[in-house]
């Protein structure tokens, strides 16, 4: 995984890029090391067309407001300066790829994919963990407990921002928490920490309650004796 990630979001006038639709908001979070930082990129975008009425009514951004906006080519250059190396993190990765490498196009500037590190989908890795279920971005908010109350309308650098943490959610067990827990004894296998300096923190009462607590209602739901507890007597 890249160090630099940058989560993307685009909104556009339709669906169709290859019937003459075009980009008109792109927003991006950076993601470094799996910690979110300040350095966003957002820009507003003159189409050079009308807005479908389907389209204006997801994201609510008018003709009217565009109209004084730069066009792509004129924000292209500070775009390409912002993902340059990293690894996309885009939902539903083609829609937004396609728009974005037709603009690209356009201005002569090539394809995404030779200005970026590589691209991640968000639902193609929802649908692996979630199969079956609905795996929308505010399907994958709700299960992972991501606040977007307040997302009454589709916007680039919000539903970014949403994508993020949904991201970081969904990967947490595959990467961070295995190099967290692994990380202590690597670090002795190299010789470079004293694991016998090492402090253990037991459980107080009150934990060890609580736990067990935790395990009664797991069996009450499983309806028999948990995996943890087989052989063993509680606390």
């Amino acid at each position: 995984m890249a160090a630099r990630q940058v989560v993307l979001d685009t909104e556009t006038t339709g669906l169709n890029a290859g019937l003459g639709d075009r980009v008109i908001e792109i927003g991006c979070i950076e993601l470094l090391s799996r910690r979110v930082t300040e350095r966003h990129f957002h820009q507003y975008v003159n189409p050079e067309r009308p807005i479908e009425e389907g389209a204006l009514k997801v994201h609510g951004l008018t003709d009217e407001f565009l109209a004084d906006k730069p066009k792509f080519p004129e924000v292209a250059a500070e775009f390409l300066d912002y993902v340059r190396g990293a690894e996309l993190v885009i939902h539903n990765a083609a829609f937004d790829v396609e728009f974005l490498d037709a603009e690209l196009s356009r201005a002569g500037l090539g394809r995404l994919a030779d200005h970026v590190a590589g691209v991640v989908d968000t639902l193609a890795l929802a649908r692996e963990l979630h199969p079956g279920k609905r795996n929308s971005l505010d399907a994958l908010c709700e299960r992972y407990a991501v606040d977007n109350a307040h997302r009454t309308l589709h916007g680039a650098l919000l539903d970014a921002r949403l994508l993020a943490e949904v991201f970081l959610a969904m990967t947490r067990g595959q990467d961070s928490l295995m190099m967290e827990l692994d990380a202590p004894a690597q670090l002795a296998a190299a010789g470079k920490i004293d694991a016998s300096r090492l402090v253990v923190l037991r459980a107080t009462d009150e934990e060890r309650r609580a736990h067990e607590a935790y395990l009664d209602g797991m069996e009450k739901e499983a309806g028999g004796k948990i995996v943890w507890r087989r052989g063993t007597d509680p606390v």
